[in-house]
């Protein structure tokens, strides 16, 4: 074989997912349908996305290309007409901006990385199917740009075909999402008026009766203009319209975006996006994996499609370097690679769930639709996405619904009770660490684990690879949380009669004086975490 892996697609999951093993010591073969630069839709970006640009070493050219920054979002949305705004420096210091980007451009920047990291990028390339031997995955068929069709063979095929689905057709896998039953049209638009300072870079959102419309601002002096629509109910008025009419009636009926508009002129489009939210039975299989949207996508209301696309990236770099290394590492890191690409995903479903659910202000059949499939029977029971949304994670906008929405009473409620648990918990950890060591309460204490939880050996990422390590996994987080040794072992240790002291003897025993102050630190630490976060369900008195 001339190659250890061949990629299918160019956008930022596959050059991501290429360059990263490149830099692992693989030969990888990059097969892109498109010449770059390519249009693409998808403009707005997460913080969540800067660190791997920065790791990617594109944050540079990213920021020297002139893309507008992005500090949050201003939405109509909920109750209140007026609109409202969030940032994210609010709940992300670190990463307090992303990025509005020209698709072709930034798209481009990714690729040429992937050259410049030694991956063979071949363009103009269109693949037609994967070449299988029983199960497995060999390599692919396509036909090049000068016509000739040929085949190439590979340990693994890395999927990253967008919503055209290489595999997923091929293999019959996509499961489409009876929710997020909608399409898009969109377009580009010169001379837009700006959002009033300090949010002339956000990205605008406005609901109104037909779904909702998106404003992107973007540094070529456009706009991205997009409608999401029901898809059954627009069928008719759309393909009787044509997309530009149709996306210009939908304008004329949100006041705010027409309002942004009224001078601008249509310059580029508009496009039709109809294959909307699915996600994929089977994400890794042997000797292939997907990527980005050829293996799932969720409805755009969060700006989540580069995100998944550069972080599944990442990890399926990780996934492929660690089999082509350990095969007996294989299985297991396939089965965590589908477990964190789709606890992402689905985290974004939820919140775009629970957006559409809240939206009790605009009566019309779009809405109404939603609120009926999102009732409160689907919320409440969710732990993990209520801990999410009550914590405040970076993404920065979870918490938006429940102030400008009008939440499911039961998903309110439960909110509600995790917040204040929440807060009880940290105001006597406070406590205990702050007096803890003057007074020796804490050690006399016999924490108590909550129900469910255990301490698994399974793959964690490590650096570029996955590699053994240990997870903490409770009823709240059920694909657990990666853990050190000592956490490991801490948590096997507390059985409810123990006592921090005992714990901290066992834990120190053997080691010098400095030695046994770090291993009390940090094991009174992890344990105030364990605590506050649940996985210790009590600190019980002699």
């Amino acid at each position: 074989m001339s190659y250890d892996v061949i990629v299918v697609g160019g956008g930022p999951a596959g050059s991501t997912a290429a360059t990263m093993l490149a830099r692992q010591g693989a030969q990888v073969l990059l097969l892109e349908r498109e010449r770059f630069p390519r249009d693409h839709v998808g403009e707005s970006l997460l913080p969540a996305s800067v660190p791997v640009l920065e790791e990617l070493g594109v944050l540079g050219a990213v920021q020297e290309a002139g893309f507008l920054p992005k500090w949050g979002a201003t939405m109509v949305w909920g109750k209140d007409r007026t609109p409202w705004s969030w940032y994210f420096k609010e709940t992300n210091v670190q990463y307090p901006h992303s990025y509005q980007v020209w698709r072709p451009q930034f798209d481009q920047i990714l690729l040429e990385n992937s050259r410049s990291a030694g991956v063979d990028v071949q363009e103009g390339s269109r693949v037609s199917d994967v070449m299988f031997d029983g199960e497995r995955a060999t390599g692919v068929r396509y036909e090049g740009e000068d016509g000739s069709r040929r085949t190439e063979a590979a340990q693994f095929v890395v999927d990253a075909s967008g919503q055209g689905g290489l595999l997923a057709h091929q293999l019959g896998m996509r499961e489409w999402d009876s929710f997020f039953r909608n399409l898009a049209v969109y377009a580009y638009f010169d001379n837009p008026r700006s959002l009033p300072d300090p949010d002339q870079t956000n990205i605008f959102i406005e609901s109104y009766a037909n779904g909702w419309l998106w404003v992107i601002p973007l540094h070529t002096g456009w706009a991205s203009v997009g409608a999401v629509v029901d898809s059954a109910s627009s069928q008719e008025r759309l393909q009787g319209a044509g997309p530009a009419e149709f996306l210009m009636e939908q304008i004329a009926q949100a006041p705010r975006t027409a309002e942004m508009l009224q001078e601008a002129r249509l310059t580029a489009g508009p496009s039709v996006v109809k294959d909307w939210s699915y996600v994929c039975r089977r994400l890794v299989g042997d000797g292939y994996i997907l990527v980005g949207d050829a293996a799932c996508f969720v409805d755009p209301l969060f700006s989540s499609g580069v995100h998944l696309a550069m972080m599944s990236g990442v990890l399926a770099a990780a996934y492929v370097t660690s089999a082509l290394k350990d095969a007996g590492l294989r299985s297991a890191a396939a089965q965590v690679y589908q477990e964190l690409f789709l606890q992402e995903y689905n985290q974004f479903r939820e919140m775009a769930r629970l957006f559409y659910s809240s939206n009790l202000s605009v009566d019309s059949y779009f809405w109404e639709a939603r609120r009926l499939a999102g009732g409160d029977a689907e919320f409440s029971p969710r732990h993990a996405f209520i801990r999410a949304v009550a914590g405040q994670p970076p993404r920065g906008y979870e918490r938006a619904v429940l102030d400008r929405g009008l939440a499911p009473p039961a998903f309110a409620a439960s909110v509600g009770a995790v917040e204040e648990d929440w807060a009880q918990r940290q105001k006597r950890a406070a406590e205990l660490r702050s007096n803890g060591d003057s007074d020796g309460r804490l050690r006399l204490l016999a924490p108590l684990l909550a129900d469910g939880v255990t301490v698994e050996r399974k793959p964690v990422i490590g650096e570029g690879e996955f590699v053994w390590g240990f997870v903490v996994k409770t009823p709240g987080h059920p694909e657990g949380a990666p853990c050190s040794s000592l956490v490991a072992v801490l948590v096997s240790l507390i059985d409810g009669k123990t006592s921090v002291g005992q714990l901290l003897a066992r834990l120190s025993s053997g080691a010098e004086q400095e030695q046994r102050d770090q291993v009390e630190r940090a094991v009174l630490d992890s344990l105030m975490i364990l605590y506050v976060e649940g996985a210790v369900d009590d600190l019980q008195g002699p």
